[in-house]
């Protein structure tokens, strides 16, 4: 996905944070869970060969207010020039944060190197393009945030500011069944240089993490799942799944055309795709139904994209030399996941209405290691943990047998009125701590999916790990779990979507 949120930072504390999920489990039902990640996490490392290894650098990555979410009431007409800026800004975070990476020897002679070289000159120009946002929407008729010029200073964050996602920010996050979805406890690691005074990179094969906290044995971790409101009398009970496949053909790219429309390389990192085969940073509602679909059921062209989960085991990519690839950090060997079910459930209190044609969600947050959990909505366990241990600010190192499970559960409260908002959030909402849709949002079908992959467990030893895997990101969130997110587009023909929601109605459930 692309740019999410980006919040000022708070005091490192312990907090366990709840979190809350919808879980589809094998090939049958689909398990609600409350769950506290409660696994530890500290130390930051640096890539040595296969193996991230335990060290920090007094400068780990780079933190930039959010624009994105501040710029919640864009005129229509306004959204696709203000997009490309706020594509422009994606670009100069991940352009300094290369620049951050390349120039350790530099800080470590200069004190004055990373304010002076990198942070004021990103700052310059990020002003230029909050003034042409500024521009773009008061020339329609709106109205930009006052405090808008506040939003162009980035500050360095220390590798004990890089929490693993496990930074609580204010607000009320967002929420599924009214508990914030995240996970985990704050980090207290340690930042400053080692070794003969030479500032270190963070870890990972690309020297962007991740690092050995980021991983935790999941049969060492409390069981944390708890069980979510029961159905009531006019409850939704049925499911609708839709197989659309794992993406075995390798239709892959790093845009992402909810957030960056017309941007080549929008998301700085590479999705998987099911289901609508023609999606990329130029398609539009005009071309949706014209991209053919992997799904059995051929109406539905809905389009269903994650990003790639890779092995740091030291092989190269195709796209080892590609923007949102290597050139961006994000290496190693591409997997296809085993297994991706995508089913479609109903709401525990109320009946639901069909998804409207183009509907856009994303869940979770891309950038949750500058931004805190707030919007966080990632799930990591294991094939037989899913309902005892669910975690959101590590990867899971799974025994011998089991395999690694991705699940996302979308919004599943909607406004009545936009397939889309300026910050892509906020026409979509999580139903309350009881199952019911707060401010007259209206129940839909909610997505859904599950993916599970063959990887070979990591191996943890005094500070270090070997052959980790990672979620891909944006260069400067250091590939942490908690960044996990999904994106969906809603594009069906031949009635269907209104077919999921009979289905789901009717307490039935269907494919």
């Amino acid at each position: 996905m692309g740019r999410n949120t980006r919040k000022r930072r708070t005091p490192l504390a312990t907090k366990a944070i709840a979190a809350s999920a919808a879980l589809a489990l094998g090939g049958g039902g689909l398990i609600w869970a409350n769950f506290y990640a409660s696994a530890h996490e500290s130390n930051h490392q640096s890539w040595g060969g296969n193996q991230t290894k335990a060290a920090t650098a007094q400068v780990a990555t780079l933190s930039c207010p959010d624009v994105g979410q501040k710029l919640t009431n864009v005129p229509s007409s306004a959204r696709g020039e203000v997009a490309g800026e706020l594509a422009n800004l994606d670009r100069q975070i991940t352009d300094a944060y290369q620049r951050l990476a390349t120039t350790r020897d530099a800080q470590t002679r200069d004190a004055s190197f990373v304010q002076n070289s990198i942070l004021q000159p990103l700052q310059d120009r990020r002003k230029a393009i909050l003034d042409r946002i500024r521009l773009e929407i008061t020339r329609v008729g709106g109205t930009a945030p006052g405090d808008l010029d506040t939003l162009a200073t980035c500050t360095a964050q220390s590798a004990n500011q890089t929490t693993a996602g496990g930074q609580q920010q204010g607000g009320n996050g967002q929420q599924n069944n009214g508990q914030n979805a995240g996970g985990g406890q704050q980090q207290n690691n340690t930042g400053g240089q080692q070794g003969n005074g030479q500032q270190q990179n963070v870890g990972g094969q690309a020297g962007n993490g991740p690092v050995a906290a980021d991983f935790v044995d999941i049969t060492k971790v409390q069981p944390n799942v708890q069980a979510q409101p029961r159905a009531q009398g006019n409850a939704s009970t049925g499911t609708f799944t839709t197989r659309c496949g794992v993406n075995a053909n390798k239709n892959h790219n790093t845009d992402n055309v909810i957030v960056a429309p017309g941007v080549t390389n929008g998301a700085h990192h590479t999705h998987d795709y099911v289901g609508n085969q023609k999606i990329n940073a130029f398609s539009s509602n005009q071309t949706f139904l014209q991209g053919g679909t992997s799904c059995q059921n051929r109406s539905d062209l809905s389009s269903y994209y994650w990003p790639v989960v890779r092995v740091q085991d030291g092989s190269q990519e195709v796209d080892q030399n590609q923007d949102g690839g290597g050139k961006e950090g994000n290496v190693g060997k591409i997997l296809t996941p085993s297994q991706a079910q995508i089913k479609y459930v109903g709401s525990p209190k109320s009946k639901v209405v069909a998804m409207p044609q183009f509907l856009r969600i994303i869940t979770g947050d891309a950038k949750t290691t500058t931004n805190g959990l707030a919007n966080a909505n990632a799930h990591w366990s294991c094939t037989g943990f899913e309902n005892k241990v669910q975690l959101t600010t590590q990867y899971p190192i799974c025994p011998q047998g089991s395999q690694v499970v991705r699940t996302f559960a979308f919004q599943s409260c909607w406004d009545g009125q936009n397939i889309d908002s300026a910050n892509h959030r906020t026409h979509v909402a999580f139903a309350d701590a009881n199952g019911n849709c707060q401010n007259g949002f209206k129940a839909i079908p909610q997505l859904t999916m599950r993916l599970v992959y063959n990887i070979k467990p990591p191996v943890l030893q005094n500070g270090q790990v070997k052959n980790a895997y990672a979620v891909d990101g944006f260069p400067e969130q250091l590939h942490k779990p908690a960044t996990d997110h999904d994106d969906f587009i809603s594009i069906t023909k031949n009635g269907l979507a209104n077919r999921i929601a009979n289905c789901v109605n009717r307490g039935q459930n269907c494919s």
